[in-house]
């Protein structure tokens, strides 16, 4: 009854387990290599399974019968892996067999292997030890590339790059034909011997290791090799980064910073070096810091920072507190000027003898930068105070201010007229219509100056001088009170001492 039940099962499972490359029942192809598994009571590994293998048509045997000593009855499969990552997945195969199944327990399949690794396993619950790896070479039957092998160094290192106390070599090979077979090392040229975990070194000083491998075909691939120094662990570090902020950004007159404040932190370890730099703005968690600290943000502010270096150490928190306040408005608006005159007034409104011009600017936001004047046909002059203006006449004074933003009010004007005072201190006035010096006209008019004197009379051309350079002196002297007056301006000025200069007058 119990064979009956087993022939039963095995007959279900061939027919749900599909064979890999047709029935199992079905004539094979011919294929040049033959590949044999066998199993039998023993649930726990195959009784017998080919290691290596050549690519090209394959027929792979898999018999669990009782001539392979399966006295049970106990079913297995040969099962190809075609998930696990690493192995070659273009091979299915996964063969039932028992001996009480159709083909008493020994079936074939034809399949066409590739260079690589396959991985197989028995695929019944409870089998899962049932497992092995197939190695195929090259289809032309012969592996002759060697492995690829290198190798990495690593332990703690100090600020010259030397390996502190110890150093750890780790060498790793791979190979896409036969696969690793052995791997080798040796340090500094002693013998090679077998590698089978990472190397440490903690000899001090310089050092070498050599490594090699070898695959199953035989090849072995040429020796690389690492060099490193190794040198003792130092005294403990136990002291602190020394850590500083730096402010910068433009400063008011009470040392707020305006618009923006960068900090800019710097750490320094003479030991083990430093490793970390952070800092906490306004009381948030602390951050790392990667670059200047830039805040845009108006009031008042408090930067934490702190250091660690490699050995721990991590310094005591500090602090840099400053202000930020919002940059000025931009000053588009022109001075507010006006221009007052004073004076003694005849019964007509003329001013008698002199006019005193007053000007005055103000400016709220950047401030007044500079007040100007000129007079009659006069060029634009810097108002320094006050102007008196004693020559006779009509005149008109223009003025404007500019502030520190650059911003130039408009042009505005003041009329008056100035009347003699009724003294003439100059009897047998020189009324000539222009300033003649020496016969040079200089061509700026010859204004009584206010006390019945022209500007030729005051220039008196005709008395006696000790030299030229004494009247040219004394021509400066007068045109420079009359530019102060009013009367002159500084171009006018500047026309008649030239043509004073020209004349031959006390030469």
């Amino acid at each position: 009854m119990n064979r009956r039940l087993t022939a039963v099962l095995a007959a279900l499972l061939l027919a749900v387990l599909p064979m890999a490359g047709g029935s199992a029942t079905a004539a094979p192809r011919v294929a040049e290599q033959v590949l044999t598994w066998t199993a039998d009571d023993d649930i726990t590994r195959y009784k017998s399974a080919p290691t290596q293998a050549v690519a090209g048509q394959t027929t792979i045997v898999f018999e669990n019968s009782a001539a392979t000593g399966n006295t049970t009855g106990m079913p297995h499969t040969l099962t190809f892996d075609t998930t696990t990552e690493g192995y070659n997945h273009d091979v299915t195969v996964n063969i039932l067999a028992n001996p009480y199944d159709p083909s008493d327990g020994r079936h074939e399949v034809t399949v066409t292997l590739s260079p690589g690794r396959y991985r197989y396993f028995c695929a019944i619950p409870g089998h899962g030890q049932m497992v092995g790896e197939l190695v195929v070479t090259d289809g032309g039957g012969t592996d002759t590339t060697p492995p690829e092998v290198a190798a990495t160094v690593t332990g703690d290192r100090d600020q010259d790059g030397n390996y502190v106390g110890a150093a750890t070599v780790t060498v790793t090979a791979t190979d896409a034909g036969s696969g690793v077979d052995t791997v080798e090392y040796q340090v500094d040229d002693t013998s090679f011997q077998p590698y089978t975990a990472p190397v440490r070194v903690t000899a001090v000083g310089d050092h070498s290791v050599q490594f090699r491998a070898t695959d199953h075909a035989g090849n072995t691939s040429e020796v690389g090799s690492v060099s490193f120094r190794v040198v003792e662990p130092g005294e403990e570090d136990t002291t602190p980064p020394v850590v500083t902020a730096d402010l910068a950004g433009e400063t008011d007159g009470d040392g707020n910073y305006v618009g923006t404040a960068t900090a800019t932190l710097t750490a320094t370890d003479d030991r083990s070096g430093v490793a970390s730099i952070e800092y906490s703005l306004d009381g948030a968690a602390f951050t790392a810091y990667t670059a200047p600290v830039v805040v845009d943000e108006p009031g008042t502010h408090m930067l934490h920072y702190r250091a660690t270096d490699v050995a721990g150490n991590t310094s005591a928190e500090r602090m840099a507190h400053f202000t930020v306040v919002p940059p000025p408005v931009e000053d588009t608006t022109p001075p507010t000027v006006s221009a007052t005159v004073t004076g003694e007034r005849d019964e007509n409104g003329g001013y008698v003898g002199v006019a005193t011009v007053t000007v005055t600017a103000t400016d709220d936001d950047s401030g007044v930068a500079r007040v100007e004047y000129a007079l009659d046909a006069g060029g634009w002059t810097t108002y320094a105070g006050p102007l008196s203006v004693r020559a006779t006449g009509a005149h008109t004074l223009r003025y404007r201010a500019t502030d520190a933003a650059g911003n130039t009010s408009a042009e505005q004007s003041v009329t008056f007229t100035v009347v003699s005072d009724g003294t003439d201190a100059c009897p047998g006035s020189d009324t000539r219509d222009t300033v003649v010096i020496d016969g040079d006209d200089t061509g700026v008019a010859n204004v009584d100056t206010g006390n019945g004197c022209t500007i030729n009379d005051l220039i008196d051309e005709g008395a006696a001088y000790p030299s030229h350079a004494a009247f040219v002196r004394h021509v400066e002297t007068v045109t420079a009170t009359l530019v102060t007056a009013g009367t002159l301006t500084k171009r006018q000025q500047g026309a008649i001492v030239r043509a004073a200069a020209r004349s031959d007058i006390g030469a």
